[in-house]
């Protein structure tokens, strides 16, 4: 056989960057998008739908049946006797633990009965007596101006309506929604960090001002059961659902939460995160209800 030709040189193509690439290398890069383009449809991910107002309506509603069972006992963690007791004590829970307040509201209580008492006041000495609850300076003004309001313009009764109640100095919709449902019967919606954070958490309302919260949870639900819902949902917020860490491995409602996986999900490990009674400790309340399973909050301020 005679010798063979030398193979032609095979002629250089420029790509798009600049740089040389030979016919084969950029037939090969043509090949390889027309093989990911005709990748079937399938193959995608699916996107889930998004959920309808009225599912989730239907959510809402069956997560606060479940947490009826779940707590059937919740209650207001403040303590207190008659709706003077609950007003002055929910304006001290601001910026602080219910506990805190429980702890310091006896001596309170003790020395201004009234708001007759509370009214006539030495300032000093009211802001001594509630200075654990910090902002103590605040509070004490509050406080000394809603007790004139009830002496001078409500015959030193605590009004059972709201138009009332948030006329009075430091009292908003939170604190008379707190005091009607409570100390009246009245169905309100306690719109406090925790129930907003966890509307927020289940999809219920992506609102972040609390009137606004009001009114679109108030939509979802019959007036009856506003009350009793704040409970649970404040409950569930303080025992489990926690801001930073919620213990989602040990949530009773995980099935039903569009944020499960935000907090722990590992069983052992959430169940370590559980407070309250929930994690086998005690309560808020010095004085909880009959039915409630935990223990007593200790008297002495820790």
């Amino acid at each position: 056989m005679g010798e063979q030709p030398p193979a032609k040189r095979k002629k250089a193509a420029k790509g798009s960057s600049g740089k040389t690439v030979t016919k084969t290398a950029a037939k090969t890069a043509a090949a390889a998008k027309a093989a990911v383009a005709a990748k079937p449809a399938a193959a995608a991910k699916p996107v889930a739908k998004p959920e309808s107002h009225l599912a989730m309506v239907r959510r809402a509603r069956r997560i606060n049946r479940e947490l009826a069972e779940v707590y059937p006992y919740a209650h207001p963690e403040l303590d207190f006797r008659n709706p003077f007791e609950l007003l002055v004590a929910t304006v001290l829970s601001a910026q602080t633990t219910d506990l805190r307040v429980n702890q310091t509201t006896p001596a309170v209580f003790a020395k201004y009965p009234t708001p007759e008492d509370m009214a006539a006041a030495v300032p000093e000495e009211l802001e001594e007596a509630i200075r654990p609850t910090g902002f103590f300076r605040a509070k004490a003004k509050s406080l000394i101006g809603l007790s004139t309001a009830l002496r001078d313009r409500f015959d030193g009764e605590v009004p059972g309506r709201l138009e009332d109640l948030v006329s009075l100095p430091g009292v908003g919709r939170k604190t008379a929604n707190v005091v009607l449902g409570n100390a009246f019967g009245v169905p309100g919606l306690t719109v406090d960090t925790h129930f907003g954070r966890l509307v927020r958490r289940w999809k219920w309302t992506e609102q972040e001002d609390p009137e606004k919260v009001e009114a679109e949870i108030a939509a979802i639900f019959p007036k009856s059961e506003w009350t009793m819902l704040s409970h649970r949902v404040i409950f569930h917020g303080r025992r489990i659902c926690h801001s930073r860490k919620p213990a989602c491995g040990a949530c009773p409602i995980a099935h039903l939460c569009p944020s499960y996986g935000e907090g722990e999900t590992d069983p052992e490990k959430a169940r370590k995160l559980l407070k309250y009674e929930m994690g086998g400790y005690p309560g808020q309340r010095l004085s909880p209800p009959a039915d409630y399973p935990g223990k007593p909050a200790p008297a002495r301020i820790e």
